[in-house]
């Protein structure tokens, strides 16, 4: 579907409004009398059923259109906001996803349910739940509608931008003159200086005395696609309070304006130039007509191009550094500068808060809640901080399954957790910092922790550890990832199946990533998983083995060492390195790759970390940074856990990218075999 389809942009938007209906109703699970939150809702499902009912998604409007009129009974004070009709409504959010992706599917009984849950949860089993929203307001409303109200005054002002957005004030008025008699006058009083005045914006406002016989939401209809970013006022004309119509404007046709009568004047709001809110919304107004929605493949495209220039700079820095040539030499600098600007920009491009990763957890935490019983709190921190896209695409499952887990096997029961001197709210909190070229995205809880002795006796059962194995804190506690691993008592719909923990594993790897456990018996327990800031390009430490060129990632390593001859025949058999009184595991590329090759006199080792987990690799010669465009190994090559990529260096070689997590895994392996043998 082309990205100009008119119904791909609705699809779009739908997602959008969708989205921020679920933000507003699980904010209301806390506030139940949060009018703000109330009306934001009322907005969502409103401009939801019109966009739906615009574009043909028919079931989409009519079915949205009952939840819209719950949300307005409740914002009238009709009748009160309840964790009973959020519940309903988040349960009818989810059938508007389906009817918007399958709009011609059978829907009539899962409709026909969630509409009966909506109106219980509105009035009971009355039937008047769904009585349109101008007849359930007060009684003077009511009393207008039955013959009282004579008309409508409106009032409005369009967002200095809407021209161009596409919006033309002209045919909103001729809308209105479909709905019956009308007389428009004219706001001139935030029109600027001239000297000021940008021609492309709107400065006026209009005063609309409309008889009609329509009712309100006839009117907020025209303003549908406008209503969030305008400021609209409309009241009730009645009938003894009508004033005289002498004409009907013609705005537009060109007519003068007639001067606004005095029934006008006293429903118009006042508007003075400088009013704060009118001056806070059209700031706002401007500021969102800055921002350009861009397809994640063009950016993909963006991205692949700038590591091609990056690789061509590469070769043209070599060129010039064997030229004698001094004006090649200066444009070469120039073109790394340009090259090295342009690279961090895209960067910038790519990131995305993961604030938007962190909000989907709201509605999961909520529904889980319900299903187990349990009082849940879902506390967020440093949801400003930034992640490549494909990071938190990739993320999304990995986190679910972490989530459940800590809500199913850590959190205890409320009488559980009285009884053990907690408050009867368990607590998950999902937080993310950066830490160099990494982010650290953290699953705390504070529920029952890792019963360590089960999960030795889940892997000595299953055959992952020998009885009696010594082992570290880390790697007992690193087994819960196996594929299978499961130390629930029973199986339940959220685990026990053992199925779930290894793809955080898989997926976390597959992004050269790192996860650290820890756990504190009745205090609860802590995953971080450690994931690189982007996946395309990375400062890399290019390094020799053999004749063959490596790259190791730079935010991995901590310190280079020298290995003399004599320190390397002493660790013959027990390869470590005594440093800062630490022993330090260390693996010889040399021999791991096979390279048939003697060692250099003078090794080096590259100190390489994945949290508190060390490990030295042994190269020939460390050559320097380098700026690495990470392609993706073959379908031939991707069982080969010792590297994560490769890229191509200015010479037109290629260069193997290695897989940090994996070696110091290997290191702590050979560390413990050791151990054990001696």
């Amino acid at each position: 579907m082309s990205e100009t389809d008119p119904i791909a942009v609705f699809l779009t938007e739908a997602a959008e409004l969708l989205e921020q209906i679920e933000i507003g109703l699980l904010d209301l699970t806390h506030r139940l009398d949060d009018k703000d939150q109330i009306d934001a809702v009322f907005r969502g499902l409103h401009t939801l059923k019109g966009s739906g009912a615009m574009f043909g998604f028919d079931a989409l409007a009519a079915f949205t259109h009952h939840c819209e009129t719950a949300f307005d009974r409740v914002r009238k004070g009709d009748v009160p906001a309840s964790q009973e009709l959020v519940a309903a409504v988040l349960a009818a959010q989810d059938h508007m996803r389906a009817l918007i992706e399958t709009p011609h599917g059978d829907h009539d009984e899962k409709s026909s349910a969630l509409l009966g849950s909506l109106h219980a949860a509105v009035n009971g089993n009355s039937d008047t739940a769904d009585v349109p929203a101008h007849a359930s307001g007060n009684k003077a409303e009511v009393a207008q509608d039955d013959g009282d109200r004579a008309g409508w005054m409106l009032s409005f002002r369009l967002p200095a931008n809407a021209m161009a957005n596409g919006t033309n004030p002209l045919g909103l008025l001729d809308e209105l003159r479909e709905l019956g008699e009308c007389r428009v006058t004219i706001d001139k009083s935030r029109v600027p200086p001239l000297d000021s005045l940008d021609a492309a914006d709107i400065h006026l406002g209009w005063t609309v005395e409309l008889l009609t016989d329509a009712d309100r939401s006839a009117i907020e209809d025209v303003f549908i696609f406008v209503m969030d970013e305008m400021e609209l006022s409309i009241e009730p004309i009645l009938k003894e309070k009508k004033p005289a119509l002498e004409a009907v404007s013609e705005l537009g046709r060109g007519a003068t304006p007639a001067p606004a009568p005095e029934a006008a004047k006293k429903a118009a709001p006042p508007a003075p130039p400088q009013a704060p809110q009118a001056a806070a919304t059209e700031q706002k107004h401007a500021k969102a007509a800055e921002n350009v929605r861009v397809p994640a493949e063009r950016l993909d495209e963006l991205m692949d191009r700038v590591g091609e220039l990056v690789i061509a700079q590469s070769r043209l820095s070599q060129l010039a550094d064997a030229s004698i040539e001094i004006q090649l030499r200066s444009v070469s600098e120039d073109i790394e500068r340009l090259s090295g600007e342009l690279r961090d920009t895209m960067m910038v491009l790519r990131m995305m808060p993961v604030a938007s990763l962190f909000g989907r957890f709201r509605r999961l935490v909520h529904d889980l809640s319900r299903e187990t019983g349990k009082i849940i709190e879902l506390e967020t921190e440093g949801e400003t901080t930034e992640v490549d896209k494909t990071v938190i695409d990739r993320l999304a499952d990995p986190l679910v399954h972490l989530v459940r887990n800590s809500i199913d096997h850590g959190l205890e029961t409320p009488d559980e957790r009285r009884a053990a001197g907690k408050p009867e709210a368990g607590r998950v909190l999902l937080s993310a910092r950066q830490s160099g070229g990494e982010v650290i995205i953290t699953v705390k809880d504070d529920g029952r922790g890792i019963n360590r002795e089960r999960v030795r006796a889940k892997a000595e059962a299953s055959g992952l550890v020998q009885p009696g194995a010594t082992l570290a804190d880390q790697e007992l506690l690193q087994l819960i990832f196996q594929p299978g691993f499961s130390t629930a008592q029973q199986i339940t719909n959220l685990s026990g199946r053992g199925v779930g923990m290894d793809v955080v594993k898989k997926t976390v790897e597959a992004l050269r990533g790192a996860i650290e456990v820890s756990s504190t018996a009745g205090n609860g327990s802590e995953i971080a998983l450690r994931i690189p800031l982007t996946l395309a390009i990375i400062d890399g430490l290019l390094v020799r083995v053999g004749t063959g060129a490596y790259v190791i990632p730079l935010s991995a390593v901590e310190e280079c060492l020298e290995l003399s001859p004599e320190d390397d025949l002493r660790s013959r058999g027990r390869s470590f390195i005594s440093l800062r009184d630490s022993l330090v595991p260390f693996i010889r590329l040399r021999e791991l790759f096979g390279t048939h090759t003697q060692p250099d006199p003078f090794q080096k080792i590259v100190v390489i970390s994945t949290g508190a987990e060390r490990v030295g690799l042994v190269v020939d010669q460390i050559i320097g940074d380098h700026q690495t465009v990470i392609k993706s190994l073959s379908k031939l090559h991707h069982d080969v856990a010792t590297f994560s990529g490769a890229t191509i260096l200015g010479d037109g070689n290629v260069a193997l990218i290695l897989d940090v997590a994996h070696l110091v895994a290997a290191g702590q392996q050979q560390e413990a075999q050791l151990r054990a043998v001696g």
